[in-house]
């Protein structure tokens, strides 16, 4: 029986089936848990092995011209991840998209493409952001985020595009749906004394302090930062041209986000101490001698000179926010810290397009929509500039060479009503 039930729990039941051709050796389990009752889990299991069926067909026919074309939602994605995410994106992001495709419902994969209405795409929305998820341990249902519903209803509208490309569909009806709308995030940031807290209890890999402090200081992406080269520092700058990946286990350098390599300044305290980073990676290269990586050329790896995991960094970063109870509210990772820098920028004037460009941002755009708040904030400058202008104890004298009585903030005389006669246009 493929059916069974826990002693334990609110949804006990659940169903395991192996797959054929499974051994001793090799053995390929599906299971599916969660289900209140027991016919619930005997449908669920019923669908998935019919799944099962259809994802075999498929790959024993393999790239054949003249396959069978897809019919099923589940088909259909099966053919997406082949023909477009597995071969033309980024590693992380295949493995994200996976991640985030196995939370549909094996009822809605099951369902021909024809059939399938925005209605029952809007169902899906609604069961995933309610309940779509399960706790790591206890395996409990558990509500998805809203921004992680629209991830799904984005992969799979990309799914019915290529679908209606390919001729199998007329319409994409997830454009006609209505997934949730995340809330607008904010790009908070560390206060002064907060980020020196962090720095001085950083605790870990033997580089994570300076790590940290160069992450603050360049405002650069986790990835970014494990990739530098000591050939990237040039005169006092580091040219971030590439990136450090981690996906399904493996590392690998790619280009950077936006794939346009940036120069950015880097703070002088940071250059001193990375002087002395260096002395000490030195010592580490004598150790280990023709063991040590070398080819690498890296500025934060391990002892030996190999990458640092970019997963292990941030996890390392995470319980240091929640040891030291910073910031609120918690759930604090490593990208707060560049954050930081890009709202400590704007907070003192720093032009947009100047903090856009050290962000690696793809546009000012991206900037303003998540820092609004930091921009919203020079107002007060803003007002306390013109009401000077206004008053006149801001307006430049014509004793120093510039702009006379009535002339305009742009640079035009306002001849009509000049009382003095100076100004001409």
């Amino acid at each position: 029986m493929s059916v069974h039930k826990r002693k334990h729990g609110k949804n006990p039941w659940f169903y395991q089936f192996n797959l054929p051709g499974s051994s001793r050796e090799r053995r390929a389990r599906i299971t599916g848990s969660g289900f209140v009752t027991k016919h619930a889990a005997i449908d669920a299991e019923a669908i998935r092995r019919i799944e099962e069926q259809q994802k075999r067909e498929m790959k024993k026919a393999g790239a054949c011209v003249v396959a069978a074309v897809p019919k099923t939602l589940a088909m259909l994605m099966e053919e997406f991840f082949a023909q477009h995410v597995n071969k033309k994106l980024a590693p992380k992001t295949v493995e994200r998209y996976h991640e985030q495709a196995a939370y549909l419902h094996p009822e809605l994969l099951a369902m021909p493409l024809a059939e399938i209405t925005p209605l029952h795409l809007d169902r899906e929305w609604r069961r995933l952001q309610e309940s779509g998820g399960h706790h790591r341990r206890t395996k409990a249902s558990r509500p998805l985020s809203a921004k992680t519903v629209r991830n799904i209803a984005g992969i799979v509208s990309s799914a019915f595009a290529k679908a209606v490309k390919w001729g199998l569909v007329k319409t994409n009806p997830v454009s006609a749906s209505e997934p949730p709308v995340p809330k607008k995030r904010k790009g908070i940031g560390l206060s002064v004394a907060q980020s020196d807290m962090l720095i001085a209890a950083a605790s870990g890999p033997w580089c994570i302090s300076l790590f940290l402090e160069m992450a603050l200081g360049l405002a650069a992406r986790r990835g970014e930062v494990l990739a530098l080269r000591w050939t990237d520092i040039v005169a006092g700058r580091a040219v971030i041209a590439r990136s450090l990946s981690q996906a399904n286990g493996k590392l690998e350098f790619k280009e950077t986000k936006t794939g346009e390599p940036r120069v950015i300044k880097i703070p002088e305290a940071t250059l001193t101490k990375l002087e002395q980073h260096r002395e000490r990676q030195d010592e580490f290269r004598s150790q280990f001698g023709s063991d040590y990586r070398g080819d690498l050329d890296l500025i934060f790896a391990n002892p030996d000179g190999s990458p640092l995991k970019p997963d292990s960094i941030s996890a390392t970063v995470s319980v240091l926010f929640k040891r030291l109870k910073i910031p609120k509210p918690k759930g604090a990772s490593l990208h707060l810290l560049r954050h930081t820098m890009a709202s400590q920028m704007l907070d003192g004037g720093v032009p947009l397009p100047v903090v856009s460009q050290r962000l690696g941002h793809s546009s000012v755009r991206v900037t303003a929509d998540v820092y609004s708040h930091a921009i919203h904030g020079q107002d007060d400058e803003a007002v306390r500039r013109w009401e000077e202008y206004s008053s006149g104890t801001g307006r430049p004298s014509r004793k120093t060479g510039r702009r006379t009585c009535n002339e305009s903030r742009w640079g035009i005389a306002r001849a009509s009503t000049c009382q003095q006669g100076a100004c001409k246009l």
